[in-house]
C-alpha cells in the first residue's frame, strides 16, 4: 500500500483495525469473518485476463456525460461540524478553488463545498457552512407505544417496537406532499459486544438472541421536514410506521417459489419465510417500493460441517458454510438455523426483499428471479421500451456482477392496478451474468495500478445468459437449481472475478451504470487469480469505480463498453487513478461501498473499511466536463464507523452511521465512543441529516 509517507509525511494516528479500516469486532459480526476464510470461488472459469480483445467500440463510447440520479440513503447526526487542525497527512488534501467555473458562470458540477481533510474525530464531521442532526438512533421508537431506549434494560419486545440496530440502506417514498416521506431503513446486523454488558459469545441466553433477531431486519418511519432547524422529524404514525424483523413473514415469488429447495418442515410449501438477514444496500424503484439484499446470511447458520453428502457440502461451501456451531449460536434457540436439522433453511436467504411502505399491511417479497447469493442490493432503471432492467453485485472476494431484464413492462401511474402490475416486473424475466474484455495486452496489466499504453483501464464485455422462467441456459443446472445456486451455475459459464462488487446503480438519464469495487487482498496470492483489467491491482487494499455503458445506450442489450472512473487510494500514490483528473486536485478515497446521483448527474461515494487511517467518509465527483474525476470529501462519520446510505437530495443528504466505537477493545462493558449522545453513554448507529446553514441546495 502506497501512503502519504511517500512524501515524507506520517499517517494520521493508527486506528486499530482487522484486515483494511475494520476492527476485529466488525468483521465478526458483519460478514463472519469472511476475510479471514478461503474467498468461496475456486472455481476455474476462463478469466478475461486471458484474452486480449479486439475491441469494436474502444475508444469513446464512455463519453462522460450528465447523470441524473435515484435517491440513494442516508443517516442523521448530532452537533455541528467542519474541519479543523489534522495531522501532517491532512497536508495531502488539496486547496480546492470553490469559487472555479467553467467561464462566466457558477461551476456546472455546483460542488461549491470546502473538502473535508482526512481525520479521527469521534463525531461527524461536515464541510463547512453545514448543518447536521441525528434523524433516529438505535432503540429510539418506531412504533406507537414503544418504550423509552433503555441500553441496561432491553427487552425483545421493546427492540421490536424500536429503530433496529446497524442501519444501512436508507430510501424515502414521498408521500404526496411537500417534506413529508416514508423513511426506509436496513438494519444489516447486530454486533452483540456492543448490545450486551459482558456478553459471554459461548452462552448466549435466549432473550438476547430474541433481541438481536427483533434488532434485525428493516425500519419504515414517517418522516417530516422541519422548516425552522432544516432537519427531518420521525412521526411516530400508526398507519404507515412498521418494522420487520428476524422473525417477520415474508412470500417468496418467481420462478423458484415452491421449488423442494426451499422447502422445510415448518414450511411444506416453499413459499413463505420468517425473517429477513443481513440486509445491506438496496433501492427506490420508480413503483414506490424498496429493494433490499440480504448479503452475509451463511454466518447465522450451524453445523453445515455436518452434512456429509458431497453435492450438498458442495452447494453449502460455495455459500460460505462450513464448520460447527454459528458466531451467534442461534441454532441453540430455533432448528431452522441448525443446517443438520433444517438443511434448506440457509436456501431461503440470500435474495432480493421488496417492500412497499405505502402498503403498510402487505407482506414482503423474496424474488427468486433475481438469483441467490450475498446480495448488495438492486437497482433497477427503466429501459427505453419499458421493461425493467435490475443490477446487481454480489459481495465476495472474486464474486461476479449481474443484471435482470424483466420479460413485461412497466405501467406509470399510481393507481393500484398499475402498482400492482409493477410490483410483479421482477417475478418473470432473465437473469445474466456479466464477462468483462479489456482491450489491452496482458503484459501491460502487470498488478501494479500502471495505466496501459492507452491511458486507461477499458474494454468491452457481454451478458451471459442463466435463467428465463423456467428454463435453464446452463448445462447441467435446472432453472430452480440456477436460482437457489446462482453462484455454481454462473461458475459454469466463466463470468469475470471481481474485487468484491457492492453497490450497482444505473443513472437513469444517461443510463450508464457504476458500480463500486470495494477491495480484495487475496488478488494475486498463491493459488488466486492475479491482476486483470477490470481489476488491475494485485493485494488491492483500496479498490475502484467502474462505469458501464450498454451497447447503443440500451438496458436490455447483451454487450456493453466499460471503464473504471476511480482508481482509488492516496493521489499521491503511482497506483491511483482519477478519471483523468489532476490528482493533486482531489481527496484522498479508500474502499467505495455504496453510490448515489444528485440532481446535477454527480456521482456521490461512501466508503466501508478506509484503508488510509482516516474515518470514512461521504465523496462527490463529477461524471463529465473539465472535472470528471475530481473527488471531494464532504463529510466524516464518527471513529470505528461506515458510512452508509446515502440518499441526495436537493437541499440536503441522508446518511447512516454504522458500527459507531467499533474499535478493537471495546465493547459495550468498555465503550471507547460515546456518539451520538455524548457523556458515558453507549455509541448508537443512526441516521443523520445535513443540509447547508442558509438551507440552501446541496449543489449551489
Amino acid at each position: 500500500m502506497s501512503s502519504s509517507t511517500d512524501r515524507g509525511r506520517p499517517l494520521l494516528p493508527l486506528l486499530p483495525n482487522h484486515p483494511l479500516g475494520r476492527s476485529a469486532i466488525t468483521c465478526k459480526y458483519r460478514c463472519g469473518d469472511a476475510c479471514a476464510h478461503e474467498a468461496p470461488n475456486t472455481s476455474g472459469n476462463a478469466y478475461f485476463g486471458d484474452v486480449v480483445g479486439e475491441v469494436v467500440r474502444r475508444r469513446g463510447l464512455l463519453k462522460a456525460g450528465a447523470v441524473l440520479a435515484v435517491a440513494g440513503a442516508g443517516v442523521g447526526l448530532v452537533g455541528a461540524g467542519s474541519a479543523t487542525a489534522q495531522p501532517d497527512f491532512a497536508t495531502a488534501q488539496p486547496d480546492f478553488d470553490i469559487d472555479a467555473d467553467l467561464g462566466g458562470g457558477r461551476r456546472k458540477d455546483g460542488l461549491n463545498f470546502t473538502a473535508v481533510a482526512p481525520n479521527t474525530e469521534d463525531r461527524v464531521v461536515t464541510a463547512e457552512g453545514y448543518e447536521q442532526g441525528v434523524v433516529l438512533r438505535w432503540g429510539d421508537p418506531v412504533l406507537p407505544g414503544a418504550p423509552a431506549f433503555d441500553f441496561d434494560h432491553q427487552t425483545p419486545a421493546a427492540q421490536a417496537k424500536q429503530f433496529g440496530y446497524n442501519c444501512d440502506f436508507l430510501g424515502l417514498v414521498p408521500l404526496g406532499w411537500n417534506d413529508r416521506w416514508l423513511l426506509v431503513a436496513n438494519h444489516e446486523y447486530t454486533s452483540e459486544e456492543f448490545l450486551f454488558k459482558n456478553w459471554d459469545a459461548a452462552n448466549p441466553t435466549r432473550e438476547q438472541t430474541e433481541i438481536a433477531w427483533a434488532a434485525h431486519g428493516a425500519s419504515i418511519v414517517l418522516v417530516e421536514r422541519d422548516r425552522r432547524s432544516g432537519n427531518l422529524v420521525p412521526k411516530l404514525d400508526r398507519r404507515y410506521n412498521r418494522r420487520l424483523t428476524a422473525t417477520s413473514e415474508f412470500k417468496v415469488t418467481g420462478p423458484a417459489a415452491g421449488s423442494a429447495l426451499l422447502k422445510t418442515s415448518a414450511d411444506p410449501t416453499g413459499t413463505k419465510v420468517l425473517g429477513t438477514l443481513n440486509n445491506c444496500a438496496g433501492g427506490v424503484t420508480p413503483w414506490g417500493t424498496i429493494l433490499s439484499g440480504e448479503e452475509n446470511f451463511n454466518q447465522y447458520f450451524g453445523n453445515a460441517g455436518s452434512v456429509t453428502d458431497p453435492v450438498a457440502k458442495a452447494r453449502l461451501a460455495r455459500y460460505g458454510l462450513a464448520g460447527a456451531g454459528s458466531t451467534r449460536k442461534w441454532e441453540r434457540f430455533d432448528k431452522r438455523f441448525d443446517v443438520a436439522q433444517e438443511p434448506n433453511e440457509v436456501n431461503r436467504f440470500g435474495w432480493v426483499v421488496e417492500i412497499d411502505p405505502l402498503e403498510p399491511d402487505s407482506t414482503p417479497v423474496k424474488h427468486t428471479a433475481l438469483g441467490r447469493f450475498k446480495h448488495e442490493g438492486a437497482n433497477v432503471i427503466i429501459a427505453r421500451d419499458g421493461r425493467v432492467v435490475a443490477y446487481m453485485g454480489d459481495d465476495e472476494r472474486f464474486d461476479y456482477m449481474y443484471k435482470f431484464v424483466s420479460d413485461e413492462r412497466f405501467k406509470p401511474g399510481n393507481s393500484k392496478h398499475a402498482r400492482e402490475h409493477n410490483k410483479k416486473l421482477l417475478d418473470k424475466g432473465t437473469l445474466y451474468v456479466a464477462k468483462f474484455t479489456g482491450d489491452s495486452p496482458v503484459a501491460e496489466i502487470d498488478g501494479s495500478g500502471k495505466l496501459p499504453a492507452d491511458g486507461e483501464f477499458d474494454g468491452s464485455g457481454e451478458w451471459i445468459p442463466l435463467a428465463a422462467g423456467n428454463r435453464s441456459f446452463v448445462p447441467g443446472f435446472t432453472a430452480e437449481e440456477v436460482y437457489v445456486f446462482t453462484r455454481l451455475a454462473a461458475d459454469a459459464v466463466g463470468p469475470t472475478k471481481m474485487d468484491r462488487p457492492e453497490d450497482v446503480e444505473p443513472n437513469p438519464r444517461n443510463r450508464r451504470v457504476y458500480a463500486a469495487l470495494t477491495n480484495n487482498t487475496d488478488r494475486g496470492k498463491a493459488g488466486k487469480e492475479g491482476a486483470t483489467e477490470p481489476n488491475p491491482r494485485l493485494n488491492n487494499r483500496h479498490g475502484h469505480v467502474l462505469e458501464l455503458e450498454e451497447r447503443r445506450g440500451d438496458n436490455t442489450a447483451t454487450t456493453f463498453s466499460w471503464k473504471l472512473m476511480l482508481v482509488c487510494g492516496d493521489p499521491t500514490s503511482p497506483d491511483t487513478y482519477f478519471g483523468g483528473y489532476d490528482k493533486t486536485q482531489v481527496s484522498p478515497i479508500s474502499c467505495p461501498d455504496n453510490v448515489a446521483f444528485d440532481a446535477r448527474g454527480n456521482l456521490w461515494i461512501s466508503t466501508d473499511g478506509n484503508a488510509l487511517k482516516s474515518n470514512d467518509g461521504l465523496f462527490a465527483v463529477p461524471v463529465e466536463g473539465p472535472y470528471r474525476g475530481r473527488v471531494k470529501q464532504f463529510l466524516t462519520v464518527p471513529k470505528g464507523a461506515e458510512t452508509c446510505g446515502p440518499v441526495i437530495e436537493d437541499d440536503f443528504v441522508l446518511v447512516a452511521v454504522q458500527h459507531p466505537g467499533e474499535i478493537d477493545g471495546a465493547s459495550a462493558s468498555n465503550p471507547l465512543s460515546h456518539w451520538p449522545d455524548g457523556g458515558t453513554t453507549q455509541p448508537r448507529p443512526s441516521v443523520v441529516a445535513v443540509w447547508k446553514k442558509d438551507k440552501g441546495r446541496i449543489c449551489g
